[in-house]
Parts: structure tokens; sequence; C-alpha cells
């Protein structure tokens, strides 16, 4: 897929990653069509934005999808702190399975040549236990989110082997950087107000984030590679970190030193098992490793330096 061949279609355009990934094609030459649910505008020369509506699978990407090349497709449904669905899974299948499954129909039948869907590593699973996570494991999704994301994925290989549409899927870890969303924006809002976290002595974990940096020029490289067709995609900075570490890279966004507490991880462990916090548990004091050899051998591509991690993009 060369630039030259037409538009981009990036959905989810207003959205961390959406917004970050529009100004980073735009800035490199290609045409951009942003698909957003409101037009708010403040768009880079080059970008048409697109009013679609609501993500789900009755949504009308006919004017979206009229002579676009490529999609890349980062609209979800995600980081919902406060849970407040009757039936989440329900309404995680509603957005991102069904809503996903009905653009890759629609892309194939306007004639779009190659999609690339944003997944999620929580396919592949929670937690990691010696051994990274890689793209030819069996799926083990470890929550409704990450259900839907599998399901997303398994329909548009269907749609796929159906059609000939190019799917190309990409699993990154926690994306890291300005202004971000969900579990780090709360943490970086303690930090910011001094507020004492007891992670002092978590040191030892290996968690892999990715830069949205890193992440960018992955699916730019996705959007031109020819060999990407078909193949699912681990992604990360090629650098784990502890949660100290994590908590201290957050902090100098904002030149502050984060107040960490000498708390032993098996007393943290202890109390968030107590309170029935297991998944924040396995977040914090876990490991989540991902092996990524696959996505460099296959596209001759390797991440920049991690120290792009909490960066503006483009800096």
């Amino acid at each position: 897929m060369s630039r030259s061949a037409g538009p981009i279609l990036v959905t989810g355009a207003t959205g961390f990653l959406g917004r970050a990934l529009v100004e980073r094609l735009a800035k490199d030459g290609y045409a951009v069509r942003a698909a957003v649910r409101i037009d708010r505008g403040g768009w880079p020369d080059g970008v048409r934005p697109v009013v679609v509506g609501d993500l789900s699978g009755s949504t009308d990407w006919s004017a979206a999808l009229a002579g676009v090349d490529g999609v890349v497709h980062c609209a979800a449904r995600a980081h919902v702190l406060k849970e407040s669905a009757a039936d989440p899974l329900a309404e995680f299948r509603r957005v991102n399975t069904d809503g996903a499954v009905a653009l890759g129909r629609q892309a194939a039948k306007a004639g779009v040549r190659r999609l690339i869907f944003i997944s999620s590593i929580g396919v592949n699973g929670g937690e990691t236990r010696g051994r990274p996570f890689a793209a030819a494991d069996e799926p083990a999704p470890h929550s409704p989110y990450a259900v839907s994301k599998l399901e997303a994925e398994q329909g548009l290989a269907v749609v796929a082997a159906a059609t000939g549409l190019e799917v190309v899927v990409i699993r990154p870890p926690l994306v890291t950087g300005p202004d971000p969303n969900g579990n780090l924006a709360t943490l970086r809002s303690a930090i910011r107000r001094g507020l004492p976290l007891p992670f002092g002595l978590v040191t030892a974990n290996r968690r892999d984030l990715v830069s949205l940096d890193v992440l960018c020029d992955l699916i730019e490289t996705c959007i031109r590679h020819p060999a990407a067709a078909g193949h699912t995609f681990l992604v990360s900075d090629g650098a784990p970190v502890s949660t100290r570490r994590l908590l201290e890279d957050i902090g100098a966004m904002d030149g502050r030193t984060p107040r960490l507490l000498p708390v032993p991880p098996g007393l943290l462990s202890m109390l968030l098992g107590a309170l029935g916090k297991t998944s924040l548990r396995s977040q914090l004091l876990g490991d989540l490793e991902v092996d990524i050899a696959a996505t460099r051998d296959t596209l001759g591509w390797t991440p920049s330096p991690r120290a792009a991690s909490f960066r503006r993009t483009g800096e």
C-alpha cells in the first residue's frame, strides 16, 4: 500500500491514540480522513473530518469510506473506570465487536484494500509468568473488554477470508504519552496532588509499555508494508519497567517526584487480594512482558528508544 494510493481513514480520531495518529500521518504527507462522533474542528492541514456518530453494528460508514485506500480502526469502548452498564460484556460487544465487524464488511464492499485493527494485549491475557506473550499464543482474554476485542479479531478474519480485505491486527499493551487516559490519568493526578503511593518497593516486576510515538510508527509501517497483511503483531517499547519506574516516569512529565512509600509487595498483594482487587493486583504488582520478535522480523521494524514514552508525539 503506497502513501499516494488514497486517503487513510482513522476512526476514533479524537481519542488518545487516534488524535496522535491523525497528526502523525498528516505530518508525513498522507491524506487523512478523520471519523468522529462530533466534529469540534482544529484539524491539521490535509485532514478531512467525517461525522459518523456512535459506533455499533448499525453505523453507516459509506461517506467516510468513499475512495479510501486504508482504514485504521482505533475507536473502541475502553477505560471504563466506573462501569454503569447492566451487562458490561454486551456493551463492549456492541461497540468493539459488532462495530468493528460492520466496519470491516462495509470497508470491503467499498473497495478498501487494508484495515488495521487496534486490538489489545489483553487478548493474550492479563499477566505473564516467566515467558513473554507472543502473537501465536492461544488467546486467554481476561476481561469483558479483551473478550470483545478477540471476538472482533475473529469476525474480521471471517470478513477477510470472504472478501479479500487485508486485515492487520495490532495488540498494544498500556499506551503511554501526554494526557493519558484511564488508570495512568488517575496515577498522574495522585502524583500531582502529592498523595503517598505504596509502591516504593515494587521494583522487581516487569511490565512492557508502548509509547504513542512507537505505536504510531508501527501503525504507519503496517499501512504501507506489503508483508503486514493477514498478520497479528504485538508491540512494545522494547524495555519493560517496574511499577516504581513507571510512576517516576509519570511524575517526570510534570517535574514531580512521586511520594512512594516502602510497603512490601507481599503485603500489598495480600491487601489487594482481601479487597477482591485481583485485576488491580496483577496490573500493579505482576509482570506483563511482550515478545515483539515476530513483529521485528516480519516488518523489518524496530521501536524507537523507550525514553520517548512520556514525551509529546513529534517532539
